[in-house]
């Protein structure tokens, strides 16, 4: 973030705007993540430090950056999921992180994007589990979705992909924006409204452990809702990409009981107009041991982001590879 903000407009508007050769093979890689106090932005920033290498840096094998030669790529905090996928179609970012269901439904023009095909988009990587985390003031608890009724609840931002998931849950058990005093918060700001007395309820879908719920949970304390089997079941035919998932005892401090919750995949996702070489270099930056070493160093769910894991339940999604990510899978005999 700081390095975009040091660079012109006039710069970056001779960079992303020079024809369309500078389009598809840009100096400066915009990685669209989340809110800053949520988990794709510190794991966008090491994806972005890993698959960088500026122009003058040391060689990889001389310990420089072990990137694409002559990127820069700069993790944006954004609203994440919605806003990401749009702004990576529109050419406004060359890449993003987003949730596995939302991508699935706007490359398809299905579901809420019924009619809006974004059919750009394509994958480079599955990355790693986002949990669905029900937060709830300490000592409070709630039976099921229904409960919410007429209460004061955090949705997400407009824009992410939580919100687009969590209002269609929702509805499954009669609870929408007639009857509830619902807040489009993103993770931080709900975390600052429920420690206030300001929320019942809020949800955020994230990789654990979310900073601001961390913060939340040494200081003014939290509860989160764990799921019954059936509302698992009922919540995973609504929304297929939804699978059921834990977040264990002790990841957050007071919560020592097992968070039986769903969960989705993140995903990394360019554009179609990118080129398959740059598309292959980034793949490729994204797997090497330098890389490896930046996950398994930052955040907690940094070592969750696995080359064993890269395609996992990508030939069900309905969203295609990259073909520059494609040809580094099957050169690394992932795929046949």
């Amino acid at each position: 973030m700081g390095l975009l903000k040091q660079i012109s407009g006039a710069a970056l508007a001779a960079v992303f705007c020079a024809g369309a050769a500078a389009a598809q093979d840009p100096t400066f890689f915009r990685i669209g993540t989340g809110s800053a106090g949520g988990t794709y932005f510190p794991i966008g920033g090491t994806i972005a430090n890993g698959i960088s290498a500026p122009p003058g840096s040391r060689p990889c094998e001389e310990g420089g950056q072990c990137g694409v030669p002559g990127l820069i790529a700069i993790a944006q905090s954004t609203t994440a999921s919605v806003y990401n996928n749009t702004a990576v179609e529109n050419g406004e970012l060359e890449a993003g992180m987003a949730a596995a269901d939302v991508t699935r439904d706007m490359y398809l023009g299905t579901g809420k994007f019924e009619g809006k095909k974004h059919e750009k988009l394509r994958i480079v990587a599955n990355l790693f589990p986002e949990d669905l985390h029900l937060v709830l003031p300490k000592g409070q608890k709630i039976n099921n979705l229904g409960d919410l009724a007429d209460k004061r609840v955090g949705i997400a931002q407009a824009g992410s992909g939580t919100q687009v998931a969590v209002l269609q849950m929702l509805e499954a058990w009669g609870v929408t924006r007639d009857n509830m005093e619902e807040a489009e918060l993103n993770n931080s700001q709900s975390a600052e409204r429920l420690a206030d007395g300001q929320l019942d309820a809020y949800f955020y879908a994230a990789g654990w452990p979310v900073a601001a719920m961390v913060q939340l949970a040494s200081t003014k304390g939290m509860e989160l809702h764990s799921f019954a089997d059936e509302d698992l079941a009922k919540i995973n035919e609504i929304i297929p990409a939804y699978i059921p998932s834990t977040i264990p005892a002790g990841v957050y401090e007071g919560i020592d009981y097992d968070v039986h919750t769903p969960a989705v995949s993140a995903l990394l996702v360019v554009s179609s107009d990118l080129s398959d070489d740059l598309v292959y270099g980034i793949t490729k930056a994204l797997w090497n041991e330098n890389t490896r070493m930046l996950l398994d160093n930052g955040h907690a769910k940094g070592k969750l982001i696995t080359l064993d894991t890269a395609l996992g339940g990508m030939d069900t999604l309905g969203v295609p590879l990259h073909p520059g990510a494609e040809r580094f899978y099957r050169e690394a005999g992932l795929l046949k």
